[in-house]
């Protein structure tokens, strides 16, 4: 077929008619490996915390510092990869994000004191926010319409398995100390080969930036019948921030951002701190870290549950009935009164809660044209990181002040009521073309 013969279509419809193929599955391997390492980071020194403390000579407070010091460094980290992938593209954007983390992050493991822990994790999160930022637009940007909302969702089950290994890790490796523990999550950086090796270039952003004939070797190998096609795009002005706040966008972006925010504090204030509350209701730390791995296992049920909805439903109610299934979970698991209840609140809380984000993780990537994909989704994920930062500091100083657990658990209840609300008034997006 000839230029001039070929049909003219904007890059969404090119995806409507294709198949989900093993050419998917291998991208989907590879990313969805990408987001273990991204909760493995997170997550890792949360169960050697102990250790951790004792070596260095900190208190609860100080390790709270230790452990949001990663998202304080992605918060401007996300800030800048985002634009950066709008720019030069979404792979090499993730190459050099989990690259650079490999390297930090093994430095990291030989800091002398935790200052130098705190200014080296800080740095790894700034490497680290490009893979975090690029995986879930990356991944969208790949996928068949009709799938992309299953397929993201079950990307997201990457986060329990990254916890379970984690935990994994802390059980195995915890005797010998939290630098071992650190070491194994660095070796992960080499992962960033394996993404170089087998996750294409966005076909959305290649036709964005002129590049139809690379669009279109893309879109070949992902078996779309309609890669022969010259493609158009929106014309919105390339990584721009100040567009989020333009026009129709702004009402979504102050929406989002504030949602992000409230979302992640009312997860990542239980998450950070499960263990310590637990002991707090005298399980052991043996005890407690097997509790944490079957809240995990719970989580799974809740992304598979999620993703066979989504189609069905779309994605405003699942994400609506989830968030409020978690909110009665954690209400349950405030007031509990026995192990059992305890148990019962906390797997209903991770079920629903976690079944919500990997909706959420998908529908939070679909607001924005491709020019502003990546920016976009990097202030989302800012605003995540925002309340990741400041939820393990402030649930550490209400349990150093006595708060108590029921206490402190209703007012990380409170934020996910107030996700439940804010959500609301945001556009459904299943079966829609990503512009």
């Amino acid at each position: 077929m000839t230029a001039v013969g070929r049909s003219v279509l904007p890059i969404g419809a090119a995806f409507d008619r294709m198949p989900f193929t093993r050419r998917h599955l291998l991208i989907a391997f590879a990313l969805f490996v990408a987001f273990v390492i991204e909760s493995w980071e997170q997550l890792a020194l949360v169960y050697v915390a102990g250790d951790l403390g004792a070596e260095l000579g900190i208190g609860e407070a100080a390790i709270g510092v230790v452990l949001s010091a990663v998202a304080l460094g992605m918060i401007p980290g996300v800030l800048v990869w985002g634009p950066v992938a709008d720019h030069v593209g979404r792979r090499p954007a993730a190459f050099w994000s989990l690259a650079a983390y490999g390297v930090i992050a093994l430095a990291s493991a030989f800091a002398p004191d935790a200052v130098a822990l705190v200014a080296s994790r800080v740095a790894a999160g700034l490497a680290l926010a490009g893979i975090y930022t690029i995986t879930f637009p990356l991944f969208l940007e790949l996928l068949p319409t009709r799938h992309r909302g299953r397929a993201t969702v079950y990307l997201s089950i990457g986060w329990p398995v990254g916890m379970l290994a984690a935990i994994g890790a802390a059980v195995a490796l915890g005797g010998l100390g939290w630098r071992v523990v650190a070491i194994a999550g660095a070796v992960a950086g080499v992962w960033a080969f394996a993404i170089r090796a087998w996750v294409p270039e966005s076909p959305y952003w290649l036709a964005a930036r002129g590049r139809q004939k690379e669009a279109r070797a893309v879109l070949r190998s992902l078996a779309s019948p309609d890669a022969g096609a010259r493609f158009t795009v929106a014309a919105e002005r390339v990584g721009r921030p100040l567009d989020l706040f333009r026009g129709g966008l702004a009402r979504i972006t102050v929406v989002m951002l504030a949602l992000n925010f409230f979302f992640n504090w009312g997860y990542w204030g239980l998450q950070t701190w499960l263990p310590t509350l637990l002991r707090g209701r005298g399980l052991t730390q043996a005890a407690s870290l097997g509790f944490a791995a079957l809240s995990a296992l719970m989580m799974i049920p809740g992304y598979v549950t999620a993703s066979l909805l989504t189609g069905r439903l779309g994605r405003k109610k699942v994400f609506l009935g989830y968030v409020a299934g978690a909110v009665l979970g954690g209400l349950c698991f405030a007031t509990a009164r026995s192990a059992a209840g305890l148990y019962l609140g906390v797997f209903v809380l991770s079920f629903f809660s976690l079944g919500a984000w990997g909706v959420w993780n998908t529908w939070n990537g679909e607001f924005y044209p491709t020019a502003l994909r990546g920016t976009g989704y990097a202030h989302a994920t800012a605003a995540q990181l925002v309340a990741t930062t400041a939820a393990p500091s402030a649930v550490g100083a209400l349990l150093a002040n006595a708060t108590g657990f029921t206490a402190t658990m209703l007012l990380i209840n409170a934020f996910m009521v107030a996700t439940a609300l804010l959500a609301l008034p945001l556009p459904e997006t299943e079966g829609r073309e990503l512009e």
